[in-house]
């Protein structure tokens, strides 16, 4: 098989312009490698207010554009999603609701409920609830709160998910798709017990193959953090290589 077009799907309040290292670094393993635009965070568009908004079913459209449009032009080459964060939850939402890509890659990826974060989650709870008082005032989420500035539906669906644990999208049934889910020592944000609730509500076991990114693994200067992770992408990028490599025999 021909090797794959991967498609990163970033983090909340993250543009396509962080992920230029994990691109080049997929490119360099010879795989296409493209970052999706994420409203309202890239440099040349149009942020969140009053006025502009969106939603997760927003987001995920333009994910099932940018899988089309990657089939068209490379229509002998499987397509792989990459979701970081946020970014996991599109992926997955992708695969419930339009035609599949053939892969998807989870990093960082969890149904952030606040039950399974320390101090009781009282932090995250909060933050489940101040947002959709702060954003029916100012009609969308503004900084300094998290995921600033941030599109009201959008960010009223991720606070259901931090009060509740549900998906933030309709979950007919657990998608198929094969899947690596890679877990980031030491994040903060991304907890095991949420990572482990995001992969029992959304994939079936047997798609599922889980991979630890240990500190001690990260290159010279590297981290596990569930940002700067991108900075020196290699360890991740060439476990995603290898899985797929394994997957598609």
């Amino acid at each position: 098989m021909s090797t794959p077009v991967v498609l990163v799907s970033p983090a909340m309040a993250i543009g396509s312009h962080f992920y230029g290292r994990v691109v080049d670094a997929f490119e360099a393993r010879g795989w296409s490698a493209r970052a999706l635009p994420r409203r309202g965070f890239e440099r040349d568009g149009q942020r969140a207010s009053r006025d502009r908004d969106w939603s997760y079913a927003d987001e995920i459209a333009d994910t099932a554009e940018a899988v089309a449009k990657a089939r068209a032009e490379f229509p002998d080459r499987p397509v792989v999603l990459f979701g970081h964060s946020l970014g996991g939850h599109v992926a997955v939402g992708h695969q419930l609701a339009h035609d599949p890509a053939d892969g998807v890659v989870l990093v960082g990826a969890s149904l952030p409920h606040f039950r399974y974060y320390p101090h009781a989650g009282l932090g995250l709870l909060a933050m489940g609830l101040l947002v959709p008082l702060v954003s029916a005032v100012r009609g969308y989420v503004p900084p300094p709160l998290f995921g600033a500035p941030g599109a009201r539906t959008l960010m009223r669906e991720w606070a259901h998910v931090a009060r509740t644990g549900g998906a933030p999208f309709p979950v007919p049934r657990r998608i198929d798709t094969p899947t690596l889910a890679i877990d980031l020592e030491g994040d903060r944000y991304a907890v095991p017990a949420a990572s482990r609730h995001f992969e029992r509500t959304l994939i079936d076991p047997s798609a599922l193959t889980r991979w630890d990114y240990r500190s001690d693994a990260a290159p010279e200067g590297g981290t596990t953090h569930h940002v700067f992770w991108a900075k020196t992408p290699d360890p991740v990028v060439d476990r995603v290589v290898s899985w797929w490599a394994d997957v598609s025999r």
